[in-house]
């Protein structure tokens, strides 16, 4: 196999791993809730895979588009998970980021 051929290898497993690493995460949320998770995190988090995603557009490297898109599905997944999972927990005391959410 080619340099090129092993540094695509390289890319996609590193993007596989580094995206499926956060599906733990997920399953952890939908059992437990997500009161440790902050939306802010979140935000910062999915607008970063975001810009990633766009370079990777910009570069034409498909791992990093692939990866990318899949990590931005599971960080809005998560995102959607907690937000419904709060709001499932009834007679819960509000904490003070969700008093300030609309």
């Amino acid at each position: 196999m080619t340099v090129p051929g092993w540094i695509e290898i390289l890319g996609a497993v590193a993007g596989f791993c580094t995206t499926f690493a956060f599906v733990p995460q997920l399953v952890k949320i939908y059992k437990q809730g997500g009161r440790d998770l902050s939306y802010g995190m979140l935000s910062l988090y999915l607008g970063g895979v975001l810009m990633w995603l766009a370079y990777g557009l910009l570069i034409h490297a498909q791992a990093v588009v692939i990866t990318n898109v899949a990590t931005a599905i599971l960080i809005a997944a998560a995102t959607l998970l907690k937000a419904w999972k709060e709001r499932q927990e009834p007679g819960k005391p509000l904490v003070p980021e969700q008093l300030t959410e609309g």
